[in-house]
């Protein structure tokens, strides 16, 4: 009687459990559950700002110009940095070969959490910042007050990706797509 079959369907079910339950399947150093390096946390928070902050520009940008108030303004902001960031994220993820349906829901694990942070921040700054909501496209203290506050917000993200790609949630869930 083949043993093989019968082990290797029981090891593929032990990682399928384990991903059910939200545990990453360790495939490399740095990526297993309690390992992640500030370097691997700094690299996921970048991978999320860069999404997050062509979103928030072009949403800052297309509502300011089009006069918009404050409010929808900040809206579209947020929304066209969620669906950057995750469009950013599906990219690879595809790429390694993977369903759309799969890749959704491994954009939504990977970067709901780091996005919903970075545009708290990122708006909040904006929000207290002193004449900042208020500022056209041809005042300097729109662009500073933008780009300060997605520093700020990269500083304040990044020990949240660290946290949760150390408990193999967070971006750790994408790392397993690119192998």
């Amino acid at each position: 009687m083949d043993h093989t079959a019968h082990t290797e369907h029981q090891h593929h079910e032990q990682q399928r459990q384990e991903r059910q339950q939200g545990q990453a399947h360790d495939h490399g150093a740095g990526h297993g559950h309690g390992s992640a390096s500030w370097a691997m946390a700094a690299q996921a928070t970048l991978h999320c700002l860069t999404g997050c902050a062509v979103g928030e520009v072009l949403g800052m940008v297309v509502g300011t110009a089009a006069g918009w108030g404050n409010l929808p303004t900040t809206l579209l902001a947020i929304v066209l940095a969620f669906l950057f960031g995750y469009s950013l994220t599906m990219r690879g993820v595809l790429r390694a070969g993977v369903d759309l349906r799969t890749a959704i829901r491994v954009a939504l694990a990977a970067d709901t959490l780091s996005i919903a942070v970075m545009e708290l921040i990122d708006n909040g700054v904006i929000l207290v910042w002193p004449a900042a909501m208020d500022a056209t496209l041809a005042d300097a203290l729109f662009w500073i007050s933008l780009a300060v506050s997605l520093v700020i917000a990269f500083v304040v993200t990044t020990p949240v990706n660290k946290w949760t790609i150390g408990r193999g949630k967070g971006h750790a869930v994408v790392h397993q797509y690119h192998h």
